[in-house]
């Protein structure tokens, strides 16, 4: 799919003349620039490959690990990130697997195959639900360290399901609706949501989603576990304090693995508690 390197050049021209204009323009641009970028089109995609492979094989041998250990029951959210990192490696490879054949699209054949594949749109449903299952660890992890009573007594696992579950489908409608709305075969090549019909929509789309996926994760995630790194450094201080006052019975080299105990200590108890449940 040596044609899509070459769409930024040309990508005014589409949205901004008629239909006949179009073809003649493309075409004559495509032809320059895929013959300059073939070489290193092919170079990319065979790199992206190898990364995905070595994801793929990395996260079943996580997930392997999980099952084999029994640990896959107390940690869903963390099997959840597994299986779709999984899930999106398998997608890089066959997406870029399919672009190394400079496949010409025509027909209902080739536009099904734009639509979810030489655009791109399953591997991103998958990178997108990770950043969704990221976001709810965050959550999570807060919630049981920073409010562990309230966690405990609210919190189920018909939650956690819900969560894992949203991550899923929120990622599939959310890119599948945008990938419709601005994915197009052009000229045999398959445009992945860069066709706007206003370009004004395309403006708005690309401010929400870098908010949305950069900013405001980010944002979630400095919270979080601030919050975390900030109760585990008063638990320090409040350690050492105690220890010095009763004197040398606690030794200062052990605190920071009491502390950490504690932390894991009450991820445990909240895990054996939503087994109950």
């Amino acid at each position: 799919m040596t044609e899509e390197f070459s769409s930024v050049s040309y990508l005014p021209i589409v949205l901004t003349s008629d239909q006949g204009e179009t073809t003649q323009i493309t075409t004559g641009e495509t032809d320059v620039t895929s013959s300059s970028s073939h070489g290193a089109a092919f170079y990319f995609e065979c790199f992206v490959l190898v990364i995905g492979v070595i994801g793929t094989a990395a996260n079943g041998l996580i997930l392997y690990a999980l099952v084999a250990s029994k640990q896959h029951k107390k940690h869903e959210l963390i099997v959840n990130q597994n299986l779709l990192d999984l899930y999106s490696c398998l997608f890089l490879i066959i997406t870029y697997g399919l672009k190394l054949f400079n496949m010409h699209l025509s027909g209902s054949l080739g536009y099904w195959l734009c639509m979810f594949l030489f655009s791109e749109n399953l591997l991103w449903c998958g990178v997108y639900g990770s950043f969704i299952n990221l976001t709810i660890i965050a959550i999570e992890r807060y919630l049981k360290v920073i409010h562990a009573v309230w966690s405990k007594r609210h919190l189920r696992k018909w939650m956690t399901y819900a969560a894992m579950s949203f991550a899923w489908i929120g990622s599939f409608v959310h890119q599948m609706a945008v990938a419709f709305e601005a994915s197009a075969v052009i000229n045999g090549a398959c445009f992945g949501f860069v066709i706007w019909k206003k370009p004004e929509t395309g403006v708005a789309y690309g401010i929400f989603y870098f908010v949305s996926v950069y900013v405001l994760v980010l944002l979630i995630f400095i919270f979080c576990y601030g919050k975390i790194l900030v109760a585990i450094r008063r638990q320090t201080r409040i350690m050492a304090s105690h220890s010095t006052s009763a004197g040398p019975s606690i030794a200062p080299t052990h605190l920071s693995q009491q502390i950490q105990t504690n932390v894991i200590k009450t991820m445990n108890d909240q895990s054996q508690h939503r087994e109950t449940n």
